[in-house]
């Protein structure tokens, strides 16, 4: 079976804007610059043939896909791709401080420490785990075109997963709000097809 995996990251909300920490702990809504880049998004793909939408269980990917609801396509809902938790820092505005402390657990997961996590938010590893299970579960799903919505963190870690790669090199895949990972699967492995594609985006004003 060939399929084609299309991969967004939600649209802007006011945390993404104001440079607040924005990982699993906060379920955030859309702001006017996100909704727009989600109909941004539709208006370019409202032709493809998807079969299917999966989301995870937090709002902003809920609201940025909502117009491929409204036509009625299947939708699920995955915690396994919510955003990662940063436990403590969840909700904190980007001081030097956190900054420090972000840069820090990243650079451990470069390196292959996957174990690394800052206080009570989720390790590499555990975020993996998760990831592991869905991608699994996707390799398994009989719809050959899917729409997946999720976030930045854990599209990084979705598309090394999906591309055979080891989790450290999460950071060579960059993100941007509604940015698109296209994906093809023949014989049994995926090829990336697009990376953080914006096109769509060209109209809209930021």
């Amino acid at each position: 079976m060939n399929k084609q995996i299309f991969i967004i990251r939600h649209g802007e909300t006011e945390y993404n804007r104001k440079g607040i920490v924005q990982g699993s702990g906060v379920d955030s809504d859309l702001n006017d610059l996100g909704r727009a880049q989600a109909r941004a998004f539709y208006e370019h793909y409202q032709d493809e043939p998807f079969e299917v939408v999966l989301t995870s269980r937090l709002r902003r990917t809920h609201q940025t896909v909502e117009p491929f609801l409204q036509r009625g396509l299947p939708w699920e809902q995955f915690e396994e791709i919510n955003e990662i938790s940063w436990g403590e820092l969840d909700g904190s505005p980007t001081t030097p401080e956190i900054l420090t402390i972000y840069k820090r657990v990243v650079g451990e997961w470069r390196k292959g420490n996957l174990a690394a996590r800052h206080g009570n938010g989720e390790s590499g590893e555990e975020l993996g785990a998760r990831l592991h299970r869905f991608v699994d579960h996707l390799r398994q799903r009989p719809e050959e075109r899917i729409l997946i919505c999720s976030h930045g963190r854990a599209i990084r870690g979705m598309v090394c997963l999906l591309l055979g790669e080891p989790l450290s090199k999460m950071d060579s895949f960059g993100h941007n709000n509604t940015g698109l990972y296209q994906l093809g699967l023949q014989n049994g492995a995926f090829h990336l097809q697009l990376a953080n594609d914006t096109r769509h985006l060209e109209a809209v004003e930021f």
